[in-house]
């Protein structure tokens, strides 16, 4: 529903417009004169203003020109008699919408003012883009360009970051998979006095234990069959610098006293090798598994585990930072669209809505694929909700709740309120009236509510 300012010093006329204004679903706003229109326009800003052109005090030109330096992204439409047209034309020229001649046929009113508001709309999606943009630009121009978003928790995870990097000491970021461990490493290496060396990453996880072996410390010619000349491991290349260790926690149990070796002393033999070469290595390493749980149970070293975890970052999952889900989705758009689809500008309300009451368990690897996916169904400056991946779409997974872990009753409960405002109002394609309807109360509460989860935001639709 959006709000219309109706400025004409006829009564007739003024609840005319109104009328037919109803009738479309919005809401009328009345002023019997220029200056009161304007007064009205400061109090309270609509999406649409109609004025006439020839009034006493304060004309038509005086509103679209008052009005338009409030806002300059409100349509001003000019209503006109048949002796005037030429004057409309001028007022055009100094950036009104459209005009309106009399006498007014309702039919006329309601084609305008749908335009107008899809203007409106347009303009406000593109603002909110540009806006976005900007920020991603400053970030990316920041010490923090791989880490997007706003909220508190990033902010945390940002200013640990930035102590840890000025020391040399060991590094263990722990997060489920998706969450960004590897950007985290990476800024620590960028900022550290190490930046100038190599970072060097070795997936503990995807290589087979008959090979992590030679893939950590190298091997020497004829080490073994296939080894036809010397090989230098992934320790030895980060000398100097900074070797990112992903996925520990999988790290076979007869690597683990190898690897414990290398990290206590700083050096290590290559396979097949005699002589033991010492390196300058900071290490960072990471794991989406509960590592103390391995320990507990036998599966990993404790001895291992206190080298590692000496300075422990914690990434939260994406669920418990959803106030960074519309940064992260521009984000997106501005990396992708260009190769995916270049028409698109951002993501639409509706579809940010039903983004934000999904629960991601895959965390901002699963959210940048169904950007990329949604880009590709995208048909015009906006992504829809058409568009969304079908697991986005709805369905019987929309009607539970993800109870959050490891938080007290007031932060459970608050979350939860969050995901039934998050649900009602993807289901109200982002109208604020009728999620309050949804939701079973006043509009000025859900209001309060948004601004205190960061959800929506703009004027009301």
């Amino acid at each position: 529903m959006a709000t219309i300012l109706i400025i004409d010093d006829n009564e007739t006329i003024r609840e005319g417009l109104a009328h037919t204004v109803k009738k479309l679903g919005h809401a009328p706003v009345m002023a019997p004169s220029g200056r009161a229109g304007i007064d009205a326009f400061k109090q309270k800003a609509a999406d649409f203003v109609i004025t006439d052109l020839k009034m006493d005090g304060a004309t038509g030109v005086d509103v679209l020109r008052e009005i338009s330096a409030i806002d300059p992204d409100v349509p001003i439409m000019i209503i006109t008699g048949f002796g005037s047209v030429e004057t409309a034309v001028e007022a055009m020229k100094l950036g009104a919408f459209d005009f309106l001649t009399k006498p007014i046929q309702p039919e006329v009113v309601r084609l305008k003012v749908e335009r107008a508001l899809e203007l409106v709309a347009t303009r406000r999606g593109r603002k909110k883009a540009d806006a976005m943009n900007d920020y991603l630009r400053a970030e990316a121009e920041g010490r923090f360009p791989e880490l997007i978003g706003g909220g508190d928790k990033l902010a945390i995870v940002r200013r640990t970051i930035e102590k840890i990097a000025a020391t040399d000491t060991t590094v263990f970021i722990a997060g489920e998979s998706g969450t960004g461990k590897e950007l985290v490493a990476r800024a620590i290496h960028r900022l550290s006095k190490r930046a100038n060396g190599p970072f060097i990453k070795v997936n503990c996880g995807a290589i087979t234990e008959t090979l992590l072996e030679s893939e950590l410390f190298g091997h020497e010619k004829g080490a073994f069959t296939g080894a036809i000349k010397q090989k230098l491991g992934r320790f030895e290349l980060a000398d100097g610098g900074t070797l990112f260790l992903d996925e520990v926690g999988d790290v076979p149990a007869a690597m683990q006293v190898k690897l414990l070796r290398a990290l206590q002393e700083q050096e290590f033999e290559r396979v097949g090798g005699e002589h033991p070469i010492k390196v300058d290595v900071r290490i960072v390493s990471a794991t989406n598994k509960d590592l103390e749980a391995e320990v507990s149970s036998g599966r990993f070293r404790q001895d291992l585990f206190f080298r590692l975890h000496v300075l422990p970052v914690k990434l939260p999952p994406l669920r418990e930072r959803r106030e960074d889900i519309p940064l992260l989705c521009q984000h997106f758009v501005g990396k992708l669209g260009p190769k995916t689809n270049p028409r698109v500008r951002t993501v639409g309300d509706a579809a940010l809505g039903r983004i934000m009451a999904y629960h991601w368990p895959g965390n901002v690897r699963e959210l940048e694929n169904a950007i990329e996916q949604s880009l590709v169904f995208a048909e015009g400056e906006e992504i829809l909700p058409a568009a969304l991946p079908q697991f986005l779409q709805g369905g019987a997974e929309d009607d539970q709740l993800a109870v959050p872990k490891e938080l007290s009753l007031p932060e459970i409960l608050d979350d939860l309120e969050r995901q039934l405002i998050l649900k009602a109002y993807a289901k109200a394609n982002g109208v604020k009236t009728e999620t309050a309807r949804l939701l079973g109360i006043k509009t000025s509460a859900l209001y309060y509510k948004l601004e205190k989860y960061g959800i929506g935001g703009g004027a009301e639709s």
